[in-house]
């Protein structure tokens, strides 16, 4: 199971990652320039529409959860860059150091993803998608909290971590919504 959960994941990232080179392409590294604050509430809104499309009967603009799952995960990523980058003033990468950077996070990312899984026992498979969705907001919040406490935790996983586990629920959230 563990290699037919690596071949989705796979997957499920080439798509969110071809998404950010398009982007790329189109606006270059304009969103260097954003605080994680800026990301956060970037993936707070993807999160709530995510959310309501789940639990509203009609929506008045036609686009799914899908896509809303690929940006939570790019921009998590981006988010991942600017922890260790730094956050800038001018837009600074070429396209080929920012695709390096979003596959270096995104390695370490899976790497995470196969450990927990390991451990956990694929347990994401018997999860629905709208517990994904309420997980993901959860640590959207917690991420607000550490945020607000400039950064300190006492007992608790940094900002990372937490962005590192909504790209995995958005990417299990994806491989259900596929699966269906």
């Amino acid at each position: 199971m563990a290699i037919k959960t690596s071949n989705q994941y796979d997957a499920v990232t080439t798509i969110c990652r071809n998404l950010f080179l398009k982007k790329m392409k189109d606006y270059g590294s304009a969103w260097r320039i954003l605080r994680l604050s800026s990301l956060t509430d970037q993936i707070f809104i993807k999160a709530q529409r995510i959310r309501g499309l789940q639990t509203k009967k009609t929506r008045k603009v036609d686009e799914g959860q899908a896509s809303e799952f690929i940006g939570i995960i790019n921009y998590s990523i981006m988010s991942l860059i600017q922890i260790e980058q730094g956050i800038v003033e001018t837009p600074d990468l070429d396209l080929e150091v920012a695709l390096n950077l979003y596959d270096i996070q995104l390695a370490k990312t899976k790497s995470l993803m196969e450990n927990k899984n390991h451990d956990y026992g694929e347990a994401w498979r018997d999860m629905r998608v709208s517990s994904l969705t309420d997980l993901i907001i959860q640590k959207i919040l917690r991420i607000k909290q550490i945020e607000d406490n400039q950064g300190k935790t006492l007992v608790s996983e940094g900002i990372d971590a937490n962005y590192q586990d909504m790209i995995n629920y958005s990417v299990f959230a994806l491989i259900h919504l596929e699966d269906k």
